[in-house]
This record gives structure tokens, sequence and C-alpha cells, in this order.
């Protein structure tokens, strides 16, 4: 990108309802999102939401694709990377002591460490919940899981304690709770963080200490199923299947010999496992 195009990207950015579309759009990655959710996640008005967007793509920052009559926005990942590599290395000339804490080179993984998984959803009734369980159970020592949710329910929701049941898990040792206790100073230090549903991907929260990777692993909330009890009960059984699958394929990376950029891209395909399985 010519310096111009930079500038002009920064300028797109300098404007908190812009920034709050790109950061959503960058908390859904590789997710694209349509202009509808957009307007509901942020609470805006569509007419101020075109406005955003238009100046967002025509800085290059995001882009816009076509699924039948609906739009759908995404960040350019390779325009961003040259917008930073811009500030970095032209703006910045690359000085250590500004970016040390942006450039360390992640470190080799202990074989013998445990490895932190928090899953977060909106309510922390279901889909979070069959991951932390799931976790809990093929992890062999080397993950822990958590769960939270950004406005947690009273309870998991009844189908859910039959699937968890039904698959062997203890279900008392489950409940919903609040992400904002993994803000605390007595909490464990966690390692990744999965959102699993779109609308916790949505939604502003700060981040954990410790930077941990993240990725969105989100999937259809089973309890808005309509139909008969064993349409939902189907339903249930294959948001569990799908959790599953993804999490052996999780537990299953090479870690060690893994670099960010690679870690990255195996948890962003990890995330697009089609959710229709055959459950058992």
């Amino acid at each position: 990108m010519s310096e111009k195009a930079n500038i002009a990207a920064l300028t797109a950015l300098a404007h908190p309802g812009r920034m709050a579309v790109f950061r959503l759009l960058a908390r859904r990655t590789p997710d694209t999102v349509s202009a509808g959710e957009l307007t509901e996640a942020l609470s805006l008005k569509p007419s101020t939401l075109s406005v955003y967007l238009g100046i967002l793509t025509r800085a290059g920052l995001i882009q816009q694709t076509r699924r039948g009559r609906s739009l759908h926005y995404s960040i350019d990942l390779t325009l961003t990377g040259s917008l930073i590599e811009y500030l970095v290395n032209d703006c910045c000339r690359g000085r250590p002591e500004l970016l040390a804490g942006l450039l360390s080179p992640r470190q080799q993984d202990d074989p013998q460490k445990i490895f932190n998984v928090l899953f977060v959803c909106t309510g922390n009734s279901t889909r979070s919940i069959f991951a932390e369980a799931i976790l809990k159970t093929i992890g062999e020592g080397r993950f822990r899981g958590f769960s939270a949710g950004t406005q947690p329910r009273a309870t998991i929701t009844p189908l859910t304690e039959e699937i968890l049941r039904a698959n062997g898990h203890d279900v008392s040792q489950f409940h919903p709770k609040s992400y904002h206790v993994f803000y605390e100073l007595s909490a464990p230090r966690i390692d990744f963080v999965f959102t699993v549903c779109d609308r916790a991907a949505n939604e502003e929260c700060p981040p954990l200490l410790g930077q941990p990777v993240t990725a969105h692993w989100g999937m259809v909330d089973p309890s808005k199923t309509e139909g008969t009890e064993a349409e939902r009960v189907l339903a249930f059984k294959q948001c569990y299947a799908t959790i599953e699958r993804r999490l052996k394929a999780f537990t299953s990376l090479p870690f060690s010999s893994l670099s960010e950029i690679s870690l990255q891209r195996e948890l962003d395909f990890i995330g697009q496992t089609p959710e229709k399985v055959d459950a058992v």
C-alpha cells in the first residue's frame, strides 16, 4: 500500500463507530458477517452502518461478498497486515523497545505444559458447557477446560444435562458463570479462548491477561431449534458431536512445532468444521 492509502486507512479507523465495526469483524475472522447482524450487534441505524462500511471498504480494510440477497463483510487480512507493517517498519522504524511486547516470538511449549482453555458463549448453558465437559474428558492431563458466559443464565438447559449424562459426564461439575470471573487475579492463566456463539464474539470484552490465543468457533444454538422433541434432542446431539470433533482435532495439534501464524490458521480451520454430523 502507498503512504496515501495507509493514511486513508488510518483515517477510516479514527472514528469510534467505524472502529467498532472493524473490531467486531476482526473478532469474527475468518467468518463473514451480514450487514443485518452488524446493525443489530452494534445498535446502529442501517443508514449509519452503510456509511461506515463504505468508508472502511474504500480504505481497503474490509471486503464485501454477496450471499443470495445478503451482503456480508469481513476484514481484508492482507491489506490490514500491510497497514500494520507500515506502522511497524516505516513509522516506528522497527524500534524493538516500542514493539518488544508485540514482536516477541512464540515460546516453544514445554511437552509437560498443561493448557488452560476457556470457551465463551452468551448464556453459558449449552455450547460452552459441552466444550468444557468434553475437553475435561479427552484432555488427557494436557488440557483444562473452563467455560463462561457474557450474560450467563441461572442454570444449564435440561437437554444439555440430558446429553451430558448420556455421554457419561458428571452434571454437578457444570454451571453457568460470568466471563468476568476470569479477570480476577486468582483466576487460572488462560492459554486459549474460543467463542462458540456469534453473539458472544460480537460483544466487546477486554482481553484477558497473558494475551491468550483466540479463535471463533461459532455454532447454531440448539435450544433455538423448533419442531418435535425428537428433532430438538437431535439438534443437541449434533451440537455435542460437532464440538467433540473440533476438540479432538484441537488436542491433536503439534503445538510445539507450530508458529503463531500456523497455529492461528489451524484453529480457524477447525472452527469451520461443518455442524451437520450424524449424532450417536
